[in-house]
């Protein structure tokens, strides 16, 4: 396993010269007993999208509710655009709250105002007259395609449209941040994701630092330049979306990515044994140039009728090249399931023995 050339060796490391604007240090919240954060050390820099990823309990919500000042953290630090916002009362954190931007599941519009009544609402609150208000929704509303509908009421629109409101709603304010709170999860695939393509293309446009929970990964491989894996209260796993996809390492993240990377077929997987067997299924992990090879037809002409392809495939995640393939090697040789690993290890792929079929043709 050690040759296998990991994503972070490939693709340089974001920006660290980029402004803060978001750092999470050491941060706890208990409800009684309960640790809903348990230390999580976090940091968002300035044009940035991060993913926060983990099953239903983690504790995204909670921190989602702590950056925006909705809840009093126990321990640990948060700082947004390098304010320590841990311990203000709420006075304080109203200037603060202006800077962070908020979408929904739920879309949360007001159904009795107009579509440009409920993007205005926040500069409504800040005092802003109403001609500007206007101007500023209306501005809004073209960005995220709805210039139409500015006079339309909630009810007639869409899941996708409410959503769009909510997006152009959360930028009025011009904000620093965008919180987005699992904004697709009640959405359609196919709308799902031309709301992201929206995010991103907001992000492009304004250079707008995005941070994103949810608990599906295709909507972090579809956005996110980082992610973050959180699983009780604790960040187990960090770093760029394809390097997670090609080597994950906490178990709960290989059970999150477990319908979006490819598996043994379950029928083959039913038969495994861990001693002997007619074929060694090996799992063959690889990214980056190493994922752009011959790799197949090198080790078929270095070691001829050597194995059998058994499922798998090439995908491609930030313009990289990701793949995970199967393999079957006869082992009525007994030496020559070692030559394959070591002929795949040295160029560059993990390899992971799964167990030996016993029925394998």
């Amino acid at each position: 396993m050690d040759s296998f050339v990991p994503a972070s060796a490939i693709t340089a490391p974001p920006d660290e010269a980029a402004e803060e604007i978001v750092r999470l240090t050491d941060v706890k919240r208990r409800f009684g007993a309960t640790p809903a954060l348990d230390g999580i050390s976090l940091t968002v820099r300035k044009g940035e999208i991060l993913g926060i990823i983990g099953r239903s309990g983690a504790g995204k919500s909670t921190l989602i509710r702590c950056l925006n000042g909705l809840e009093q953290v126990d321990s640990g630090d948060i700082h947004i655009e390098g304010r320590r916002i841990t311990g203000l009362s709420e006075k304080e954190l109203q200037p603060l709250r202006r800077r962070i931007g908020m979408i929904f599941q739920h879309f949360n519009l007001l159904s009795a105002k107009t579509v440009a009544e409920n993007v205005a609402l926040p500069l409504k609150i800040e005092g802003a007259g109403k001609t500007e208000r206007l101007k500023r929704a209306g501005e809004l509303l073209e960005l995220v395609g709805l210039s139409d509908k500015a006079r339309a009421y909630p009810s007639s629109l869409s899941g996708g449209q409410k959503q769009r409101v909510g997006i152009a709603r959360a930028l009025a304010a011009r904000p620093a941040l965008l919180l987005s709170d699992e904004a697709t999860s009640a959405l359609d695939p196919e709308t799902t994701r031309s709301i992201l393509a929206l995010l991103k293309d907001i992000n492009s446009k304004l250079g707008l630092t995005i941070l994103l929970i949810t608990h599906e990964m295709e909507v972090v491989r579809g956005i996110a330049d980082r992610v973050a894996v959180i699983d009780a209260g604790r960040n187990v796993e960090e770093g760029q979306v394809w390097s997670v996809f090609a080597d994950p390492q906490a178990a709960i993240t290989q059970s999150l990515l477990s319908g979006s990377r490819p598996q043994l077929p379950e029928h083959i997987a039913a038969r495994l044994s861990p001693k002997s067997g007619a074929a060694q299924i090996l799992s063959i992990d690889m990214a980056g140039s190493a994922a752009q090879g011959a790799l197949f037809a090198d080790l078929s002409q270095a070691l001829p009728q050597s194995f059998c392809l058994v499922h798998g495939g090439i995908d491609h995640i930030q313009d990289q090249p990701v793949a995970r393939f199967f393999i079957a090697v006869p082992t009525r040789d007994a030496a020559l399931p070692e030559k394959v690993q070591q002929f795949l290890k040295a160029r560059g792929a993990r390899v992971e023995v799964l167990g030996y079929d016993p029925d394998h043709a």
